[in-house]
């Protein structure tokens, strides 16, 4: 109905409204500006506007500027909201009745989500007949149909308007004029981003709270969460429609293929209606939903089902670790990167993660030109002697060197230096004394058996935010966890960091306690963080970093592994000591494969008896093949039997002593080989 005045009353009250609107209404400029240039009219100027974004975004509020703007220009308005309406041809035509017999109306139609049915109708019939100088906008959650900007004539007519989050000045200005002290925009804005419904309900929660309330502790009530899931994202056809909701606002972005793995054959169908829900967006890696729909599903589910919210977890996980080992290149950066996206979902985990609003940043190949940039920012932010050594690794593996570069310019703001090191490059040698720490500490604790290597994030480079949380930061952390699950005889990965105590609890939870290995280049020192890929494997690391995220293990002790890892002489001599002392309780529980693989991963929570069972099988197994049924004989009269001597053993089994000698040497050898394969088995 169009808006008329009913006498000094509602003149006041009219002027009151629009000085509050005036006040509150913030950003839009670019739209605004748009929709002046519509309300002029002119040759060339559009008569139709289509706006469209998600709920909660500002579309009524926008078209509710507009039209006051409309009235101060001294054009009459028609408002329709078609939550209002029948929707029906007859229905809207009887609701608009009133345009026809205005001059120069601007006709503002709101929710047309629910017309989308009568879009052609509304295109070819209804519109065509209104007056000429009629201005129209609609707006709706859904992008409205091709058809209009396709067309001759509408094509040159109407313009589209998407609109956004509000920019973050205009989301503080926003809390700001709803009286939200500074000291609490902060966290709110870190929740609502520049959503301008969430950004309303965050500013009136945190009005409503005790003036003792900590700003920094600031997290959406339950009532909150569930205002913006009605009015963000309203009902949802079927279970499987929101459990797929819910796996897209979980992982960090979302394919059919994801789908599939958790959801099953339904895959397709859900992925289709995902993809053209309005608060759902498109990227190269596959779908993401708006920041304040990812977080209100997320708290939700986690609030109201944790257990289902748990299984989800561990079947995206599983999904995520399969695609980053078989993906490589960029491809596998970003399958790395969605892989960390499961990390951060606890909270003290985002004190290590970039801003959001912080502009993006790319990896890149090192190239040669490249070189001069990479020893001048090394020394900006380490020093000559620090430039130096990347001069010394980039002559030695430039391969191991990826740059960071911003997405916007190009330029290069950063790199990382993983180098892979092998015992037999002059380990012993190295011009640098963080390498040389490397090797201190690996031949300390384990050193590398035949073919094995050592990884280390040597250099972790950034001009603008040295060793602290950057979009940089989180490319290295991809990087590295691409490297790990691709990596083949690794023996030990190091990282390298000048600020041990700031990252000691995150290197902890990654299972890379600190070594005592230290190491100093020109006058700043450096802490090694370390990991033993024989005691934890791959495998077995990803299930601890998972458990750990548990809300009572968030914060993982120091303790590193208990496995022992031995190098295969020393392996060989362990199994030698376990046969000789088998009838020696105290002395065979302090075998040193009591604390090997083969024991610390069986079955059994008693590791003597354990080590016992896989020695007896290793040793019978000899008795099955006729070849080695003598040397089977030699171990099981020396050892299992309780012999006193050697010649007592050889006259038991009736042979020369020398004999009994060649088979025994043999026995412990195949045993101590086939031990040796389990041990090392990947």
């Amino acid at each position: 109905m169009s808006e008329a005045n009913n006498g000094s009353n509602g003149e006041r009250m009219a002027d009151l409204l629009d000085i509050a609107h005036n006040r509150n209404f913030v950003g839009r400029v670019e739209e605004t500006n748009l929709f002046r240039t519509a309300l002029r009219g002119g040759p060339g100027e559009p008569v139709l506007l289509l706006v469209h974004g998600p709920g909660g975004i500002g579309k009524t509020t926008f078209l509710q500027h507009c039209a006051r703007l409309s009235r101060a220009a001294g054009r009459p308005v028609v408002w329709l909201d078609s939550r209002n309406i029948v929707p029906r041809p007859d229905a809207f035509a009887e609701a608009a009745a009133e345009v026809a017999t205005l001059t120069r109306p601007v006709l503002f139609v709101d929710t047309c989500e629910r017309l989308r049915d009568m879009q052609g109708w509304l295109r070819d019939s209804y519109l065509p007949r209104l007056p000429g100088g009629a201005l129209i906008v609609l707006a709706g959650r859904l992008p409205f149909e091709p058809q209009w900007q396709a067309g001759l004539g509408w094509g040159e007519l109407a313009r589209t308007i998407l609109l956004r989050d509000l920019a973050p000045g205009d989301a503080m200005a926003l809390l700001e004029r709803r009286g939200v002290d500074q000291d609490r925009r902060a966290p709110l804005h870190a929740f609502a981003g520049g959503h301008p419904l969430a950004l309303r309900l965050a500013a009136a929660v945190a009005l409503r709270a005790e003036s003792n309330h900590d700003p920094a502790t600031w997290a959406p009530t339950p009532e909150v969460v569930e205002t913006l899931l009605a009015e963000l994202i309203g009902e949802v056809p079927s279970t499987a429609h929101r459990r797929a909701l819910e796996i897209c606002a979980y992982a960090l972005t979302t394919t059919e293929g994801l789908l599939e793995a958790v959801l099953g054959e339904e895959a397709p169908q859900l992925f289709a209606w995902l993809r053209v829900l309005p608060f759902i967006e498109a990227g190269p890696d596959g779908l993401y939903p708006h920041d304040v729909v990812r977080d209100i599903l997320e708290r939700d589910l986690r609030w109201r089902n944790p257990e289902q919210c748990a299984a989800m977890d561990g079947a995206i996980r599983s999904h995520m670790i399969k695609r980053a080992r078989t993906v490589t290149g960029s491809d596998g950066l970003r399958a790395a990167a969605a892989f960390n996206h499961l990390q951060s979902k606890t909270d003290w985990v985002g004190r290590y993660l970039s801003d959001p609003m912080e502009p993006d940043v790319f990896e890149a190949t090192y190239a040669p030109a490249d070189r001069d940039t990479l020893l001048r920012i090394t020394e900006q932010v380490e020093g000559a002697e620090s430039a130096l050594l990347v001069d010394h690794w980039l002559r030695r593996q430039p391969e191991g060197f990826h740059v960071h570069r911003r997405s916007g310019t190009g330029e290069l703001i950063g790199f990382l230096g993983w180098l892979r090191l092998h015992p037999d490059e002059d380990a012993e040698n190295s011009p640098d004394p963080v390498v040389a720490a490397v090797w201190e500490h690996v031949a300390r604790h384990g050193p590398l058996r035949p073919g094995e290597h050592v990884a280390v994030a040597r250099f972790l480079i950034n001009s603008e935010a040295y060793q602290r949380p950057s979009r940089s930061w989180d490319l290295l952390n991809a990087r590295t966890v691409a490297e790990i699950l691709h990596a083949e005889r690794c023996g030990w990965t190091a990282t390298v960091l000048a600020d041990p105590d700031f990252w000691q609890p995150l290197m902890n939870y990654c299972d890379h306690p600190r070594s005592s290995a230290d190491a100093k280049v020109g006058d700043r020192s450096y802490a090694l963080f370390c990991h033993d890929w024989r005691a934890v494997r791959v495998d077995e690391w990803l299930e601890r970093i998972k458990d750990r995220l548990q809300p009572d293990r968030s914060r993982p002790s120091d303790a590193g592994a208990t496995l022992l890892v031995l190098s295969r002489a020393d392996f060989g001599d362990a199994v030698r000591h376990a046969l000789r002392s088998w009838h020696d309780d105290s002395e065979f529980a302090g075998t040193p494969l009591v604390r090997s693989r083969l024991v610390v991963t069986g079955k059994s929570d008693d590791l003597v008896r354990e080590l016992r069972g896989v020695l007896s099988s290793a040793v019978d197994a000899l008795s099955r093949n006729p070849r080695t049924a003598d040397v089977h004989a030699a171990l099981k009269v020396t050892f299992l039997d309780r012999t006193r001597t050697q010649e007592d053993a050889a006259r038991r089994l009736a042979v020369s002593f020398s004999t009994y000698r060649r088979h025994l040497a043999r026995g412990l050898e195949l045993v101590s080989e086939r031990l040796w394969e389990l041990e090392t088995r990947a």
